[in-house]
């Protein structure tokens, strides 16, 4: 996340452009605010009314109880969501100094994160095949139809494992000598994660290509950033360049294993079942 004071772009280097009306000005600095709110509120949309149908379905006797380890993620997720719009609020209001004491919370909650995701993506597995083995009848009745769903999540679980911990590491590693490129990359590598909440929205329209789709609602919330970059530096920022070519090779990995045989057999072995 960048480093600004007041109406100037302080230290925007490499392809930020510093001239415009005090309303362009003001646009720069809160376009990432927007963007960081806007995942807060695309999290928000997907996880709620999930977490309210599976308590449900667990005081129904049909689910097996959240693990803690799901909480544990849940609250360091949400830390590290408002940790990002924090960061983007003190950059928009000129309090740079405190944002670059509070960037160092970052370097706690994502190898944190990606610990307890690591841990998280297992234990989840298992729970849900036991109960689809061994539960009660209502259990097995409406967790096995969804154990090959799970085992597909597996790969985007895998894949934003390696790429969060990867664009962070880039991003934070910019943060002294290229502010443009830390706020972007920071930015660009949150927003890996957000299929997880794009998943638990059915009612988005999709296409046959369920990952294909996912992938697309993550560049879509991306947008508004993207397309005010490319107006306001009239390219495209070398952020999106490093980010681009990884994040869509990925998805291209994700993509063809995606529901194969051949990745239900390994996704069970990874999980030793």
């Amino acid at each position: 996340m960048a480093t600004v004071a007041d109406g100037s772009l302080l230290n925007e280097r490499r392809g930020d452009v510093l001239s415009g009306t005090p309303r362009v000005h003001s646009i720069d600095r809160w376009i990432y605010v927007f963007t960081a709110a806007s995942f807060i509120a695309i999290v928000v949309a997907g996880f709620i009314p999930d977490s309210l149908k599976i308590i449900a379905m667990v005081k129904a006797g049909q689910h097996p109880p959240f693990p803690l380890i799901m909480h544990v993620h849940a609250a360091l997720m949400g830390s590290f969501l408002l940790l990002l719009l924090t960061q983007t609020v003190l950059v928009a209001t000129g309090r740079t100094a405190l944002h670059r004491q509070l960037g160092l919370a970052a370097m706690v909650l994502v190898p944190a994160l990606v610990v307890v995701g690591f841990v998280l993506a297992p234990v989840t597995y298992r729970t849900l095949w036991q109960g689809a083995h061994f539960g009660p009848p209502p259990v097995r009745a409406a967790l096995a139809p969804v154990l090959t769903d799970v085992e597909n999540i597996l790969l985007s679980q895998i894949r934003v494992g390696v790429l969060f911990p990867l664009f962070m590491a880039i991003g934070l590693r910019a943060r002294a000598r290229d502010a443009g490129f830390h706020k972007r990359m920071m930015i660009l590598g949150t927003a890996v994660a957000l299929w997880a909440a794009f998943i638990r929205m059915p009612w988005l329209p999709a296409l046959p290509n369920r990952p294909l789709t996912l992938d697309l609602y993550v560049l879509l919330a991306l947008s508004p950033m993207f397309a005010w970059d490319v107006f306001r530096n009239r390219g495209v920022h070398r952020a999106y360049w490093v980010w681009l070519p990884i994040y869509a090779a990925s998805a291209l990995v994700v993509n063809l294993l995606w529901d194969t045989p051949w990745w239900h057999a390994t996704a069970r072995r990874i999980m030793g079942v």
